[in-house]
């Protein structure tokens, strides 16, 4: 009985053999992804993220195959970015226009310097109804620090940044499905991870361990009002009208 092996990097110049078992309807649909991967994963046409790597081109025939797009595009639009999997803009605009439900996307630009607005526009087609997503601006774009970053397109390329971010809000919003809930990969690349420093985590550690004590209230007297006996009542030590378990009857 011969097994199929899952072929790595430097094993792709050999096609895995055929398993000899029968298989059920569900292990005969991923053997088939799996086949078309292992094809693909041979291109010397795909991103360097794909190329020999078979897990991500299975993942990426995956997302093709729920979002009934071409693989060959998926995987050439499909970015890896701090280690998170996202769409180019250009292409979830696409797949938009695309999806026969709505009519192609429009912008609305208006204001001048950090007033600069864009609004991304549709309409559904079955309703007629406009769609308007949520506006972006250059002062949103430097208050969120997407503008501030090093190599920023948005110092470059102002306008068309506004009307990525404006398409990806309004897909979003409006047809959640089509974006499959991953990221563009220029909003990826304008929200990078911040490390902590470790000041900064030791000044987290040290305001929790603030928070958590239990800090013990200030001393009171009390006077017995029948013998004028004065007693002091701190955090350890029960008042008058406390019963102690040992008085219970």
């Amino acid at each position: 009985m011969t097994v199929a092996t899952v072929p790595t990097e430097t094993a792709l110049e050999v096609e895995p053999p055929e398993s000899t078992i029968a298989l059920t309807p569900a292990q005969q649909s991923y053997e088939l992804v799996r086949q078309q991967a292992w094809a693909m994963a041979k291109s010397d046409l795909l991103p360097k993220e794909f190329k020999g790597n078979l897990p991500n081109c299975i993942i990426a025939l995956n997302l093709a195959q729920r979002m009934g797009a071409d693989p060959f595009m998926v995987i050439q639009n499909l970015f890896v970015i701090h280690g998170k999997p996202s769409f180019s803009a250009q292409f979830l605009i696409a797949g938009f226009n695309k999806c026969g439900r709505f009519k192609p996307i429009t912008y609305r630009l208006s204001g001048e310097d950090l007033e600069r607005e864009c609004v991304a526009m549709s309409a559904d087609l079955a309703t007629g109804e406009v769609i308007e997503g949520p506006p972006v601006t250059l002062k949103m774009a430097k208050e969120e620090q997407w503008s501030t970053k090093s190599g920023s397109k948005w110092k470059t390329m102002p306008d068309l940044m506004l009307r990525y971010r404006a398409a990806a809000f309004l897909i979003r919003t409006t047809a959640p499905e089509i974006t499959m809930g991953l990221q563009t990969s220029e909003e990826l690349h304008d929200i990078a991870p911040v490390p902590r420093s470790e000041r900064e985590s030791a000044v987290a550690a040290m305001a929790a361990i603030e928070n958590a004590r239990v800090v013990n209230p200030e001393p009171e007297e009390h006077v017995d009002t029948e013998t004028g006996e004065v007693t002091t009542l701190g955090q350890d030590e029960p008042g008058p009208d406390v019963e102690l378990p040992w008085q219970e009857e």
